[in-house]
């Protein structure tokens, strides 16, 4: 990887690092930039930009281009009757496109953060001086995602947009898995699921990871009282909305009843109206926006992941593992991590209270149990999951991958169709 160059794009700014897709993307960039000069090209968020420009010092250059309005009513309905779905129209932005004509010099490799930025690949494709080496990073299969979101929503009319929105996102999903020089998943039933659509992909699983560093010993093995229960997430997303909802209607009046003194701690950004009148029920305390979440782990006798709904994969179990905390999730809430139920977390079905107090009974009553699955997690992130360990994993591939690349293997028909598909609309 010596002397190349990457070229890094961006649907969202890395920082700050609120939500699992900008950690991933934070530490990417700083993985990549150990051994390649990076190109940062990514959309703005509410004007940090010279705070972004200060944390990314390693990068050789970040460009910032404004965001463009999303879910605006001219893009719902393209969205609906047009070829491309709304996901991809949220980010399709003349700014962008010229942005990246603008930028000088030569290129090894295009990094493209999802398949929300996959309409700039056509305007680059046409670029003499960048090749036809195009890797996608697949947080979610998007496709995937949206179907589960419209199985959960709240209207018929909601449904029959996202079971549209998911039938085009598949439809792109086909196209750049034949196409694209390689993608990066974060789990290997990702991996799986997408060999199984395009055998001849290549496609590697470079999974989520932790600061172990920074999150270690935040628990206090000392707290033999504790009754503080975190759930930590992004409170604008609506996996994590309805999450928090249900957990609180459905599971949290038996806890309480069966563990006297307990405390719910909601701790994420930007919680929706929704989120913050949870701070009615008692014992229940929504944060918001917080600049340091290791004092909420300092007291917790668990972390919760009460998922039913969403993809990918679960940086905050990770999180609280680093820290020192045990984690009892939903299989979706878990869903991508090699862990073992029973040994590295506690498994519980969504809509089963007792299995929840079950579990968080047995943690505060077993300190000698509750301690062994804290060394197991600690192990576990250590060895596998801290962002040194996976950043070297994302370098070494893509070292491999460029190595032995020679000649561009995208077959030029197929691309220079996507080219023209792809073209950038102002």
């Amino acid at each position: 990887m010596k002397n190349r160059r990457i070229l890094f794009i961006s649907p969202r700014q890395c920082w700050p690092t609120l939500s699992g897709a900008k950690l991933r993307e934070y530490h990417f960039l700083q993985a990549l930039a150990k051994e390649a000069q990076v190109t940062y090209v990514y959309f703005s968020e509410n004007g940090e930009n010279a705070r972004i420009q200060d944390r990314l010092p390693f990068c050789e250059e970040v460009v910032e281009v404004p965001r463009p309005k999303t879910y605006g009513i001219w893009n719902v309905v393209r969205g609906a009757v047009g070829r491309w779905p709304l996901s991809v129209l949220n980010y399709t932005s003349g700014a962008m496109a010229a942005a990246l004509a603008a930028l000088k010099g030569s290129y090894d490799l295009v990094h493209l953060e999802s398949i929300h930025v996959t309409r700039y690949r056509g305007l680059l494709a046409r670029s003499p001086t960048i090749p036809n080496r195009f890797v996608y990073s697949w947080h979610n299969i998007e496709s995937e995602l949206m179907r589960r979101y419209a199985a959960a929503a709240s209207s018929r009319a909601r449904s029959l947009y996202a079971k549209q929105t998911a039938c085009k996102l598949e439809r792109i999903e086909k196209e750049i898995l034949r196409t694209a020089f390689g993608h990066v998943v974060c789990s290997e039933r990702e991996r799986e699921h997408l060999l199984w659509i395009a055998p001849r992909a290549r496609i590697v699983t470079v999974e989520n990871g932790v600061n172990v560093s920074y999150f270690e010993k935040s628990g206090d093995e000392r707290a033999e009282s504790r009754r503080r229960i975190v759930f930590v997430g992004k409170m604008d997303y609506y996996p994590n909305i309805e999450a928090a909802k249900h957990f609180v209607a459905r599971i949290w009046p038996m806890v309480t009843r069966r563990l006297p003194g307990a405390m719910l701690t909601i701790a994420g950004s930007d919680p929706v109206k929704a989120v913050r009148a949870l701070n009615e029920v008692a014992g229940v305390n929504v944060t918001g926006t917080v600049p340091d979440l290791r004092p909420y782990y300092r007291d917790a006798l668990a972390a919760i992941v009460p998922l039913r709904d969403g993809g990918g994969t679960r940086l905050k179990i990770l999180e609280a593992m680093a820290a020192g905390v045990p984690v009892i999730s939903t299989k979706m809430g878990a869903e991508g991590l090699d862990l073992e139920p029973g040994r590295d977390i506690l498994m519980a079905q969504a809509d089963e209270p007792t299995e929840w107090v079950a579990h968080l009974k047995w943690l505060a009553e077993a300190p000698e149990e509750r301690a062994k699955i804290v060394a197991r997690g600690m192990h576990l992130v250590k060895t596998r999951y801290d962002w040194n360990v996976v950043g070297d994993v994302l370098l070494k591939t893509y070292d491999k991958w460029l190595s032995s690349a020679g000649e561009p293997v995208d077959p030029p028909n197929a691309q220079n169709a996507l080219a023209r598909a792809a073209e950038v609309s102002t």
